[in-house]
């Protein structure tokens, strides 16, 4: 389907006055920020819309044009992909920074989780999405595990460490255990994860007080 793209940085002539290496430099820095954006837009789409959302919808939020959008990501399965890693890192960076900013680390832990959430509900469809490409699949499956799994050891161990939640809590199966609390959202408006997820949060936490 032919699509008229808004012209960008990206798509205009060298300036005369520019030195060639410069110029390179600017369209390859002018590539990089569209891509972000785009990422960071579909990211947001697909939690609000799901990851069937109109790409149209998606170009529209970054404020770019559908070609734009096709140059970097050719098919929905491209941008689901890169969207997928996108979080990955996205939530993997996030937990040693919420560790240094929050009040506690029992704080940092559950702001994570959110951001983890946030991440899951993107997630939802993501084999569907990708149909066939079962080692697309696979790939982005063991990215999971090995990026996210030693950020939820690490914000357990520090909670444990500090004497706010039990030490026995293994990163796997809180993070299962809240994945299969997230797929329970669909097609029941009365179901709200992240309420059952907040009272899974209040069962870590270790008692206290003079009867603990």
């Amino acid at each position: 389907m032919a699509t008229v793209d808004r012209p960008d940085q990206s798509d205009r002539p060298d300036r005369p006055d520019q030195p060639k290496g410069a110029s390179a430099r600017s369209k390859r820095a002018d590539a990089v920020r569209n891509q972000q954006t785009l990422l960071d837009a579909a990211a947001e789409v697909f939690v609000t819309s799901g990851i069937d959302a109109p790409i149209r919808q998606i170009a529209a939020r970054a404020g770019v044009g559908l070609g734009t959008l096709y140059r970097h990501f050719p098919t929905r399965a491209d941008l689901v992909t890169a969207v997928y890693r996108h979080q990955v890192e996205a939530c993997a960076e996030a937990g040693p920074r919420l560790l240094a900013e929050a009040a506690s680390p029992f704080e940092a832990l559950r702001r994570w989780i959110d951001l983890f959430v946030d991440f899951l509900v993107t997630k939802h469809g993501l084999a569907d999405a990708l149909q066939s490409d079962g080692d697309r699949f696979t790939a982005l499956h063991t990215l999971f595990l090995d990026r996210l799994m030693p950020v939820c050891g690490h914000l357990l161990d520090a909670a444990a460490d500090a004497g706010e939640i039990e030490p026995d809590v293994q990163p796997y199966e809180l993070m299962r255990g809240i994945g299969n609390l997230c797929i329970g959202q669909d097609g029941d408006p009365r179901y709200a994860p992240r309420r059952l997820i907040e009272l899974l949060l209040r069962g870590l936490r270790r008692p206290t007080g003079p009867d603990a």
